[in-house]
């Protein structure tokens, strides 16, 4: 196995973190009896020899030995050893292709291996075969043969996913393997293999799938499911075993199955709904916790009419399962008001669970507990009861200025005790800003003019020396001019146009005042400042002052030639409200549009005020609306905290810019 190992120079070869003199020690350590030997051995050339994909020549110096520690029968671990070998062949096949011709060239052993007595080998060799061997006609057949053969189940589904990875990689040779997976999809094969056969079918042949696809992805997912639980159920279930299995229910094998035929699916999101009924519905609170995250991964990413997914997830949240109400809240936490539908069972869940209310991370302060969290986002105001309890405690969740915020006037009962915590913030502290900030937005929201001896208390009282006063001013002056009392701190706001808060300073001025004298040369400063979040801001408030601000055009038309998106967008809307000229704005605003879609919201506001003369981009709103994905959507499927709300405030902005034109 490791002839000729000792004449390489590995000292001289390089890894991710230097030397490869470590390297030959891994490699001899992945042929031990040891597992915690080959463990060990396993992460470390992972982490340096492939890191992160990259190939070095030590990479390529590995590959001759892998593929020996591969062939031979008495080495434990080899189907591990097999999928290295493909991940140093494949990640770096777009990156550096000469591992890739390394792996290539040693793909006839390959072939072998895919009969091998060990079933974790003969699976990793069948998707080495489709990935490394240039013959598409020799690996179907070897692959045909090898189905025929097969009898462990875990081995037949990755065959059944190396056909699917044959028909996207090889569409030219592609009906043979096309047809084993129609074959395959159909009885007398087992629920969970015709599963992944139609899940690779959609990727790959849609065309060949059966007209009632979801009825019958439900029925064999019910199926495998009664199957899994009559092999899995141990004969005491109320051992302690028992008990974890119920409150944290796995099931990786099936989760894959759904999310290759989601993925599959893509846009059909009236047929990926219809999954997720069946799956949220299933009798095994596995599926349905396993379906949970699919309906994640659909609520975050594509519109439509989701009330009955929103629905279904409300109806896991009266289970004993910890994990699949907990992922449930999670999700629904997510939706903001697009999670009404659920508001019954969240607020259920409330009243019935206190202990709920808050979550604590160890050596953390306390925060919203996410069933309260979603009920408040959700915009229902039974979250009201609770969160005044909470406020009126002695240790309220920061956070909680920022969910309550969500109500809107529904959360004006609780003006008072936001007043008496805004009054209780010790000035001089730098936690000043961490706990003003969520109570501001929460004042704003409320409207609560009240309050303004508080605003006005964090704007002035703080010592300058300390810089205390500087972190809180931006959202106090926020909060003073929505709540129409800038006025009442101008001489404060005169101060600031000193300091980096003058552009917010000189808005709020503007609304009190209006005088133009004062602040423009202030917003003009701003616009040659460094700071682009600074230049932002100065441009929005310069276009506040429409026709006023005409001795900012100069500049402003420089930032929408040259300046970065954002920035250029922001520009090009104030260059509109001073100017009222669409030709020069409009090309801007398309172009932004389409190549970064985070500024759609701020430009479909513009066109908003815009009204007739933002027809030429009706076809980018009407586009928009037809879209099936949202704009917030990430490759992967995560995402940000208000990726939804924010995209779900573009679809309405562009209905209002239809609507007005």
């Amino acid at each position: 196995m490791f002839t000729g190992i000792d004449e390489v120079d590995w000292a001289s070869l390089r890894h991710a973190y230097g030397s490869a003199e470590d390297v030959p020690g891994w490699l001899r350590a992945l042929a031990s009896t040891d597992p915690a030997e080959r463990a060990t051995a396993l992460d470390g050339i992972y982490s340096t020899v492939h890191h992160q994909g990259r190939v070095y020549d030590s990479t390529l110096a590995c590959v001759p030995f892998l593929f020996r520690l591969a062939a031979r029968e008495e080495v434990r671990d080899r189907g591990a050893v097999l999928e290295l070998l493909v991940s140093i062949g494949a990640q770096s096949e777009d990156r550096d292709g000469r591992a890739r011709e390394a792996v290539c060239a040693g793909a006839e052993g390959f072939v072998a291996l895919t009969g091998d007595p060990d079933p974790a080998v003969r699976a990793a060799a069948a998707g080495a075969l489709v990935r490394f061997l240039d013959r598409p006609a020799r690996a179907l057949r070897v692959l045909g043969r090898r189905l025929r053969a097969e009898r462990d189940d875990h081995v037949l589904l990755a065959l059944t996913e190396t056909l699917g990875l044959f028909v996207r990689r090889y569409p030219a040779h592609a009906d043979g393997a096309v047809d084993l997976l129609a074959e395959q999809s159909a009885a007398p094969y087992a629920p969970g293999l015709r599963l992944a056969a139609l899940g690779q079918l959609a990727l790959g042949a849609p065309d060949r799938l059966p007209a009632d696809l979801v009825p019958t992805a439900v029925r064999l997912l019910r199926e495998r499911s009664a199957h899994r639980l009559r092999e899995t159920r141990p004969a005491g279930s109320d051992t302690l075993v028992g008990r974890i299995r119920r409150l944290r229910p796995s099931d990786e094998e099936g989760s894959h199955l759904l999310r290759t035929l989601h993925l599959a699916l893509g846009d059909r999101t009236d047929d990926r709904s219809a999954l997720l009924a069946g799956q949220l519905t299933s009798p095994d609170p596995v599926d349905r916790c396993n379906a949970v995250w699919m309906a994640a991964a659909l609520l975050r990413g594509w519109r439509g009419e989701h009330t009955g997914s929103v629905q279904l997830l409300g109806a896991q949240l009266p289970t004993e399962h910890d994990r699949l109400r907990e992922g449930a809240v999670s999700v629904l936490a997510e939706l903001f008001l697009l999670a009404a539908p659920a508001a019954d069972d969240l607020h259920a869940l409330v009243a019935a669970r206190p202990d709920l209310w808050t979550h604590r991370w160890e050596r953390c302060s306390p925060i919203l507990g996410s069933p309260l969290k979603a009920l408040a986002r959700s915009g229902d105001p039974r979250a009201v009861p609770a969160l005044a309890q909470l406020l009126a405690g002695p240790a309220a969740p920061a956070d909680l200025g920022f969910e309550l915020a969500q109500l809107g006037r529904a959360a004006a009962p609780l003006a008072p005790a936001l007043r008496h915590r805004l009054g209780r913030i010790p000035l001089a502290s730098p936690s000043a800003a961490r706990l003003a900030a969520p109570l501001l937005s929460a004042v704003r929201a409320v409207g609560d003019r009240e309050a303004v001896p508080e605003v006005l208390r964090l704007l002035s009282g703080a010592p300058g020396d300390l810089g205390a006063r500087d972190t809180v001013a931006q959202e106090a002056i926020r909060t003073l001019e929505a709540l129409g009392a800038a006025s009442r701190a101008a001489p404060l706001l005169h101060a600031l146009l000193r300091t980096r808060h003058a552009a917010t300073a000189a808005g709020a001025l503007w609304s009190a005042e209006g005088d133009t004298a004062t602040v423009l040369p202030v917003l003009l400063d701003q616009l040659r400042q460094a700071d682009p979040a600074n230049r932002r801001i100065a441009a929005r408030q310069l276009g506040r002052l429409g026709p006023a601000a005409r001795a900012a055009l100069p500049e402003l038309r420089r930032a929408v030639a040259s300046a970065p998106v954002r920035e250029r967008t922001t520009a090009a809307c104030a260059v509109w409200q001073i100017d009222a000229d669409p030709e020069p704005v409009l090309p801007v605003l398309r172009a932004a549009w389409t190549e970064t879609p985070r500024t759609r919201g701020p430009i479909a506001r513009c066109l908003t005020g815009m009204g007739p003369a933002a027809a030429p981009l009706r076809d980018l709103v009407a586009a928009e609306l037809a879209a099936p994905r949202r704009h917030t959507a990430r490759e992967g499927g995560c995402g940000g905290t208000h990726d939804i709300p924010e995209d779900e405030a573009l679809l309405r902005t562009c209905r209002e810019v239809l609507a007005r034109l």
